[in-house]
């Protein structure tokens, strides 16, 4: 009986550890793959192959310094959250409505953003128009096309909201046609050459595109501005480990510190990067409440 006892509570250790020690293998199996191979998801701010030749010194740059491969997956703003939730990347750079939209959806922890040359951290939404097109109120833009930059705050959100806040519900019938342009530089351009009346773009893609577009400054004029906002700040996933996440973080604050990091920032237009959290996002929270819409329900579909 003693004997039949002890061999029945050996094999319910037995299993029971086998169990642990499969669950402790699968755990350090993930660990071990998460600690090899890093995805850093960009957005198409602006044309495709600029934005991924501006990243690719500092993929290399984490890639030797974490000993990891850092992979560059170029998004589009339609499927964020998908990517994320999927666990196809790790990171990313986000806009401030996509960031608060991950914010929101998902739980994604902000890091770190870049201080860009002219000592800026953040950036405002612009809406535009040719100067010849007399357009300068709200009333004037009835009957107008209006080029947008889907989902982004600059490009989208805020002019929802101003609209919005001028007494305009609904753009779909206020104005004559409303479309997504792809990037902001698109955007411009579209206006600036009369193939839309209004354009949604932000600053800092419209200072840039300043310096080496004399016309813009000839021939565009600013007709409202948004609040500032987080510039495109590097966001993780919760699921990373947090050890693994202040190593990021760690690095990207000190790349001026180092000759390579000083090489990264060059290639990204940035003096450095500053820490940034979830509370820096409240204007953008505000200005979503503004348009009407509801971060943490918010799908991806036209305007």
């Amino acid at each position: 009986m003693i004997t039949l006892y002890l061999r029945k509570n050996f094999f319910i250790f037995l299993v029971l550890f086998i169990q642990t020690f499969a669950a402790f293998i699968s755990m350090a199996s993930e660990t071990d793959s998460r600690g090899k191979s890093l995805v850093i998801g960009l957005l198409p701010e602006m044309n495709i192959f600029k934005q991924r030749e501006r990243f690719e010194l500092l993929a290399s740059y984490l890639s030797d310094h974490m000993g990891i491969e850092v992979e560059l997956k170029m998004l589009s703003y339609g499927n964020i959250i998908e990517k994320f939730k999927e666990e196809e990347i790790d990171a990313a750079f986000l806009g401030s409505f996509t960031g608060a939209l991950a914010i929101s959806q998902l739980g994604v922890v902000p890091l770190v953003r870049p201080i860009n040359m002219d000592n800026t951290s953040t950036y405002q939404g612009y809406i535009f128009a040719r100067k010849d097109s007399n357009i300068t109120s709200v009333a004037d833009m009835k009957g107008k096309s209006l080029a947008l930059v889907e989902k982004t705050t600059a490009g989208f959100v805020f002019p929802i909201a101003w609209l919005k806040r001028h007494e305009v519900d609904d753009i779909n019938t206020y104005l004559n046609e409303q479309f997504i342009s792809g990037s902001h530089d698109r955007t411009i351009s579209l206006v600036l050459n009369g193939k839309a009346d209004l354009g949604a773009a932000k600053s800092t893609i419209y200072k840039s595109m300043r310096k080496w577009q004399p016309r813009i400054d000839r021939e565009l004029v600013i007709l409202a501005n948004s609040p500032k906002v987080p510039s495109n700040t590097f966001c993780v996933s919760k699921k990373i480990d947090r050890q693994y996440r202040e190593q990021l973080k760690d690095l990207l604050l000190n790349l001026r510190g180092d000759p390579g990091g000083r090489e990264v920032l060059k290639q990204l237009g940035a003096k450095r990067f500053i820490e940034t959290d979830k509370d820096q996002y409240q204007p953008v929270f505000d200005l979503a409440k503004e348009a009407g819409i509801d971060l943490k329900k918010y799908a991806f579909q036209s305007p």
